[in-house]
């Protein structure tokens, strides 16, 4: 009746008359979103099916559209401004500014926010990198520095240029660290930083992330560095650290996280390094280069001096850097992508694409080197253990 042309669109005061004069029970916050849409095309009307694509809390293009155009003024105050809320709403208004720059995202994510499915990923690879590491604790009766222990470099999880050949090692070496300073770090970042990406992006984006990252680190090294064992969960540390910094200076001005400049400079600033094994340890691997990999920091500076210049002792590890700046590449070309998409598709991206080929290129180019080029160039590999 309010629509006898059957355009699909009538005025926001006609609307606003229907709801009023029927007590519809529809959500505020999404009506808000609504009018706001309305108000942001050249008529002022709204649309049947953005009505019904925000009621099914789905997003129609058009809606991505005004958003993405700044096309429309929020008729509420920001979501900072709300009061009443219990404690996992205010971490979830947490979370939507400390992950998305635009207040419209922000607002959408959290009105439609459901506790299921939860953020499982992040939270079960930490969990397993704990066990694993209690569980050597335990067999090798060494809970500080375990890979100086002759036996640990035997697990069948470690990256080792001897053992390429069993290919899930490439994977696998996150599963293993240095020792208890190693997997603090790797563990609170990753509950820091990636459970607050998987609960806006979802699992499948954050878990491609982070495995993409982890699997360019372990073959960036096979590549770069043919004489180094690998454990811990460098490349997807580091691909989820700097695809959020990234994506924080992309969107400087937008984003509303608290402290953030301070934040910032004490992400690049943070380091840790394993000291130096004591000269009584010797054995398969002895003076290798073993990645670790704390925080996106000036640690990667401090790696490639003391990797080069000057050596460290031969009886102890020696950090490898190739392993960081995989991941960190990892995250600012292919993770920037999937945080700048919020709600999008990615396969309706032609930069998404290109990026995909680009790894894949990657992944076939070194799945030929370590089959072919370490025979080729006759490298002098260390025994497996």
């Amino acid at each position: 009746q309010l629509d006898p042309e059957n355009t699909g669109f009538i005025g926001v005061e006609t609307f606003a008359s229907l709801v009023h004069s029927h007590e519809l029970p529809l959500d505020p916050a999404k009506l808000d979103m609504l009018v706001a849409l309305a108000q942001g095309n050249d008529e002022g009307q709204v649309c049947y099916q953005e009505l019904v694509d925000l009621i099914s809390s789905k997003r129609s293009s058009s809606f991505k559209r005004a958003i993405a155009n700044g096309q429309r003024a929020l008729p509420r105050d920001v979501l900072l401004d709300e009061t009443g809320l219990g404690i996992y709403k205010r971490f979830v208004r947490y979370v939507a500014y400390e992950i998305l720059p635009c207040e419209m995202d922000r607002r959408w994510y959290f009105y439609q926010h459901r506790t299921c499915p939860p953020p499982v990923f992040m939270a079960a690879v930490t969990l397993t990198q704990i066990i694993v590491f209690l569980c050597y604790g335990a067999r090798l009766n060494k809970w500080v520095l375990q890979t100086y222990h002759p036996e640990y470099m035997k697990s069948p999880l470690v990256y080792h240029p001897g053992h390429r050949a069993r290919a899930w090692r490439f994977l696998t070496y996150m599963f293993m660290h240095v020792g208890l300073e190693q997997l603090g770090f790797n563990a609170l970042l990753q509950l820091m930083i990636g459970v607050p990406l998987e609960m806006v992006h979802g699992i499948l984006r954050i878990s491609f992330l982070y495995l993409a990252g982890v699997l360019a680190g372990s073959l960036t090294v096979s590549i770069t560095d043919m004489r180094a064992p690998l454990v811990g969960g460098s490349g997807g540390v580091y691909a989820l650290c700097s695809a959020h910094l990234a994506n924080v200076v992309m969107n400087w001005a937008g984003m509303r996280c608290p402290y953030k400049l301070l934040r910032m400079v004490l992400a690049l600033v943070c380091s840790e390094y394993p000291p130096p094994a004591p000269p009584a340890v010797r054995g398969p691997g002895a003076g290798s280069h073993l990645p670790h990999c704390p925080a996106v920091s000036s640690e990667v500076g401090r790696a490639v001096w003391l990797r080069f210049s000057p050596p460290l002792p031969a009886s102890g590890p020696q950090p490898s850097f190739m392993a960081h700046l995989a991941g960190a590449i990892v995250g600012i070309s292919m993770g920037l992508t999937i945080l700048r998409s919020y709600e999008e598709s990615l396969q309706d991206q032609c930069g998404w694409w290109v990026l995909l080929l680009s790894y894949g290129t990657f992944l076939l180019f070194a799945v030929f080197w370590n089959i072919f080029a370490y025979d080729l160039l006759g490298a002098q590999i260390p025994p497996p253990p």
